[in-house]
């Protein structure tokens, strides 16, 4: 037996689940299916609005937190992390000598001082920093022909301060290995030793001196830099402009403190 009052109540609830149920198309035409949950899911990651505020985002499946700050308010949230550049690098000082015929002479009597760039080639010299300097300091010379030099500083942990000789085929091929582990967004020019270097370098690494052409045939170039911190200088030697000449190099790379 349902009482009067019941009745009233059970009508009540039976207008409202008839409205409910004729509004439902209208708000389906407004927000397809399941896209109020996503936008009420997006509120709660609101991007910071001052430099230093942070956001903490958990996963619900995995309780992880992740701590973004305002630094990262233009990166992609899903997972298109913005790439940021290296920090700029004060300049070397360089100049030159004239005892081209007594430097090539002291040092070709060295081991490990002299070597053979070929046609076409670039040869990298990988120089630690070492915990006992404060400065790298370089020193070469060529035999008859000019070479392009240029200096970089990969900023990576030192697990070795030995000082090692990489060759490639051109400046198209020095980076093959890493361009592995990330893919490039679009093509990167070759660099041209005659303008400045404007390879894919300067994205990955400081640049403290651009690979230009430099006279090494007839003075002895010499120049030193400060270390900015922990890291691998690269010294490039670029022959790849060079169709027919090998160039035979000496060279002497120190630091000091």
């Amino acid at each position: 037996m349902v009482s009067p009052a019941s009745k009233d109540t059970e009508e009540d609830l039976q207008k409202a689940a008839g409205a409910s149920e004729g509004q439902a198309p209208g708000e389906q035409e407004l927000l397809p299916a399941g896209q109020a949950q996503v936008h009420s899911e997006m509120a709660k990651y609101q991007a910071p609005q001052r430099p230093g505020d942070m956001v903490m985002i958990q996963s619900e499946h995995t309780g992880a937190v992740d701590v973004l700050s305002a630094d990262l308010e233009s990166a992609d949230l899903l997972g298109d992390h913005r790439k940021v550049s290296p920090p700029l690098m004060a300049p070397p000082c360089i100049w030159t000598f004239a005892k081209v015929k007594e430097f090539k002479s002291k040092l070709g009597k060295e081991k490990n001082s002299r070597l053979v760039v070929k046609r076409g080639e670039v040869v990298t010299i990988r120089v630690p920093t070492h915990p006992e300097g404060k400065r790298v300091c370089w020193e070469f010379a060529t035999d008859d022909y000019d070479i392009g030099f240029g200096v970089y500083f990969d900023w990576t942990p030192v697990t070795s301060t030995d000082i090692t000789v990489q060759v490639s085929d051109s400046s198209e091929d020095e980076d093959d290995e890493e361009e592995e582990e990330e893919e490039l967004e679009e093509p990167v020019p070759v660099g041209d030793v005659e303008r400045g270097s404007r390879s894919s370098l300067r994205g990955r690494y400081g640049e403290v001196m651009p690979v230009y052409r430099r006279d090494s045939h007839r003075d002895v170039q010499a120049g030193s830099h400060d270390y900015p911190g922990e890291g691998i200088y690269l010294l490039k030697f670029d022959n790849s402009y060079s169709l027919l000449r090998n160039k035979t190099l000496y060279f002497h790379i120190y630091y000091t403190s």
